[in-house]
């Protein structure tokens, strides 16, 4: 893992303690000091408490760019919500519009834990297609309207392969 040179056990600490303080502050509201003072040991608790399990934050791959690669990935994913919202909602105002729903198969190449969460995640908060199982490098997917060829490497690509390239910038 590239980045600094902190044992893994205090580079999760330090990590999940900045991410929760930085998420403390976007959600409090209010960019004042006594709220700066707050945040940083309610983060610092919430990170020790959730320590055991940090192990997911070893899936990260530390670079300058993570930023980068973070806000790309959300512009994507954003998008991606957005047009298949648009769908589903076509298809509820037009029920003459076919569906054809299926169990099918997702292969990923993303290796961490954290990876495949994310992506399965993903997968499952896009309307019309809900993550069921995740068993090795296979996720299985219930897809509402599953196109001709359902095949896993169909199935793959339209499904998963977008959110993949992206997560695979900073995800193992």
């Amino acid at each position: 893992m590239s980045g600094p040179s902190l044992s893994r056990p205090r580079h999760r600490l330090f990590t999940a303690t900045l991410v929760c303080y930085l998420l403390w502050l976007l959600m409090v509201g209010r960019w004042d000091l006594q709220e700066w003072l707050l945040g940083l040991p309610v983060a610092l608790l919430t990170a020790w408490i959730s320590a055991p399990h940090l192990h997911l934050l070893d899936g990260i791959r530390w670079s300058p760019l993570l930023p980068l690669h973070l806000v790309r990935f959300l512009l994507l994913f954003a998008g991606a919500l957005l047009r298949s919202n648009l769908d589903m909602a076509r298809r509820v105002v037009s029920p003459s519009l076919p569906i054809d729903p299926q169990l099918t198969q997702v292969e990923t190449r993303l290796t961490s834990p954290l990876g495949k969460l994310l992506l399965a995640n993903c997968i499952t908060l896009t309307p019309g297609t809900l993550s069921v199982d995740l068993e090795g490098q296979l996720i299985q997917v219930h897809w509402i309207d599953a196109a001709p060829g359902g095949d896993t490497l169909h199935a793959t690509r339209a499904i998963a392969e977008e959110f993949e390239l992206f997560l695979a910038e900073f995800l193992y």
